[in-house]
């Protein structure tokens, strides 16, 4: 299976995750899942290298802590692009960052 569509699988297994342990966090219909899954991916590759090129003094201030923060932005910015997909706010989005991002290190580190 390629990479990138392992690393879609796992960007919507952590949504659907924070659903589960978050009750704010919620979805109309599991298409939505699917959708921020992508969406998720496509931001991750389009937006966040910019951000993290802006960012980087901040970052190597923090010892890459910041990242969590520009993942949190890109799930958030996932929520508001994708209709169906509720996250009520940052700490939400963080929550959501934090479980994709453990998924992550289980399955491509």
């Amino acid at each position: 299976m390629p990479v990138a569509i392992l690393k879609i699988i796992v960007n919507i297994a952590g949504f659907y995750l924070a659903a589960l342990f978050f009750p704010d966090i919620t979805y109309d219909y599991p298409a939505a899942l699917l959708w921020a899954g992508l969406v998720l991916g496509v931001v991750n590759i389009l937006v966040k290298p910019v951000l993290v090129l802006l960012t980087l003094p901040i970052k190597i201030l923090t010892f890459g802590l910041f990242t969590l923060v520009i993942n949190t932005l890109m799930v958030s910015l996932t929520g508001f692009l994708i209709n169906g997909l509720h996250i009520p706010g940052f700490w939400y989005a963080f929550a959501v960052a934090i479980f994709i991002s453990i998924l992550n290190m289980l399955f491509f580190k």
